[in-house]
């Protein structure tokens, strides 16, 4: 039954990693700007999931074009990096939580935990447009999933948890703005969610690892240019690392 949720939760992250690359180059803008509507070469794009390729109106289908026809074209992530990384999220979560229905949450939204960190890492930004519907659908999942049963966790303890870490962030981000955005505090709730499930001390672990693992980025930044770090970086990537290291902690000691 295990091997099956790993390769059930896999396949799924497969699916909808190919789907993010367009979402994520749409996505990836300054706060204030439009989402892109546009590719790099100015055709209008069409939908908001699937491959970053472009198949401009006249654009010959796959095959021997014709002569004179504009070629697709690609920009952004390929889909098979995105399908590749999500797999792998969600097979690591499949053999984590195992056949329990918490399975469902955890692997059901890392895609678009997955694609937070690709616009954060973009552009520095965690848009609420993504950051609130998830915080919601992990609070509602983990909710349904503690009726049925088998559950390991405690819906209680999960909406505690997205409560403390969301505090903990709005904490660091009044002492220190420019390193800890709003957004970072926005995604913390989830994240706190979906650790306090598995009670406090996964998420204490969850929480500290985010910290650690950001932190070591940046020392290794430091470290490794000679001017230094002369401007922040991309912390949701390492916050979102952190509660998939809890999160496996917690599903593997369940």
């Amino acid at each position: 039954m295990g091997l099956l949720v790993i390769v059930l939760a896999a396949g799924y992250g497969a699916g909808a990693g190919m789907l993010l690359p367009r979402a994520a180059y749409r996505l990836s803008v300054e706060p204030g700007d439009a989402w892109r509507a546009h590719c790099p070469d100015g055709h209008v794009l069409r939908g908001w999931l699937g491959p970053a390729r472009c198949r401009p109106p006249g654009a010959p289908p796959p095959g021997a074009p014709p002569p004179g026809a504009p070629p697709a074209h690609g920009y952004g992530r390929r889909a098979a990096f995105t399908a590749v990384l999500t797999a792998g999220i969600c097979a690591l979560l499949g053999a984590g939580v195992g056949a329990r229905p918490e399975v469902v949450a955890y692997a059901g939204l890392a895609p678009l935990l997955v694609l937070l960190a690709l616009v954060d890492r973009d552009v520095h930004r965690l848009p609420d447009v993504l950051t609130l519907p998830l915080a919601a659908g992990v609070a509602a999942l983990l909710g349904a999933a503690a009726l049925l049963p088998g559950a390991a966790g405690s819906w209680l303890l999960a909406l505690l948890g997205g409560g403390a870490l969301g505090a903990a962030y709005s904490v660091l981000h009044l002492i220190n703005p420019a390193g800890m955005g709003r957004g970072d505090v926005k995604l913390a709730l989830s994240l706190g969610v979906a650790l306090g499930w598995y009670g406090w001390g996964v998420w204490a672990a969850g929480a500290y690892l985010g910290l650690v693992y950001g932190a070591l980025y940046g020392l290794a930044t430091v470290l490794l240019r000679s001017g230094g770090m002369r401007q922040g970086f991309a912390f949701g990537p390492f916050m979102a690392a952190g509660a998939l290291t809890g999160v496996l902690l917690g599903g593997f000691g369940a």
